[in-house]
């Protein structure tokens, strides 16, 4: 009886731990699509609006990012439709819970320094111990980096390499380099964020499904 049980217990592991496979296999495979569409609302975005803070009223042109947060949301779901079905899991609840975090924290510090940089709130800084220098935040840098972490924690959790490359490559390069750029030219450094740590990761892992 109790051999029985023992065999009982090591089946259900089994079916629990193809069941986890199954959905990373399947949530890699969706992901292709989600990839594509966000980096290219990115890029998109980031180059229109680095164009339009040159030349028709500086960075007042960052309201944008919150038409194209609604454009690439409802895109999503039309690209929902297309996906293959996926039961609702832990590997698809921990994913959600990565990106939503992500969106919270990036959205609130967005609406915060735009607060910021409307005159609403006081100027941010943070005055360094025992010096006069002031250490101010780079968004670009933040929002990179964020990204880069949100990215690679997905690539491990669906077991995918090129994801958790693609993330780790997309938010250090992208942290350091906006730190090299001043005021529009951080938004080229987010095109070429969104290009490797989203497009190209898309591009491959759907040209791998093609096979």
């Amino acid at each position: 009886m109790e051999e029985k049980n023992n065999l009982t217990a090591e089946r259900s592991l089994e079916i629990i731990r193809e069941s986890i496979e199954r959905s990373q296999r399947t949530i890699a495979r969706n992901s292709s699509l989600s990839f594509i569409w966000w980096g290219a609302c990115v890029v998109v975005f980031a180059l229109l609006i680095a164009y339009l803070w040159k030349n028709h009223g500086g960075p007042a042109w960052n309201v944008l990012w919150a038409a194209m947060w609604l454009m690439g949301y409802f895109g999503e779901k039309i690209i929902c439709k297309q996906k293959e079905p996926v039961p609702t899991t832990f590997v698809s609840k921990t994913i959600g819970h990565v990106w939503s975090t992500f969106g919270i924290f990036m959205g609130a510090i967005g609406f915060i320094m735009g607060l910021v940089g409307c005159g609403v709130l006081p100027g941010i800084h943070v005055k360094m111990a025992m010096s006069d220098a002031h250490l101010y935040i780079n968004l670009t840098s933040i929002i990179s980096l964020c990204f880069g972490i949100a990215s690679t924690i997905t690539g491990f959790i669906i077991k995918n390499r090129i994801v958790q490359i693609c993330g780790i490559v997309a938010g250090l390069g992208g942290f350091f380099c906006a730190l090299q750029y001043p005021w529009v030219e951080q938004l080229y450094v987010m095109a070429v964020v969104a290009i490797v740590g989203l497009v190209v990761p898309g591009l491959v892992i759907y040209f791998q499904n093609q096979k």
